[in-house]
């Protein structure tokens, strides 16, 4: 999506250009889903973490 070199002759061209760039990555950033729950309480396979689950990994370690 390059335009062509004559855009780039006047400055004011050159900046309506920059802001229409600037203004689709803000379109197609904000449209992102929103995440469904806290990704901080999955563990590594992207499974939520129950509370009975730290209750045996609390039971497991020594001390």
């Amino acid at each position: 999506m390059l335009p062509g070199p004559r855009i780039f002759r006047h400055r004011k061209w050159a900046l309506v250009w920059a802001a229409g760039i600037l203004w689709l990555a803000y379109d197609v950033a904000g449209s992102a889903p929103a995440p469904q729950h806290n990704a901080a309480e999955d563990d590594a396979t992207g499974q939520q973490v129950t509370p009975d689950d730290l209750a045996i990994l609390a039971n497991a370690m020594p001390g």
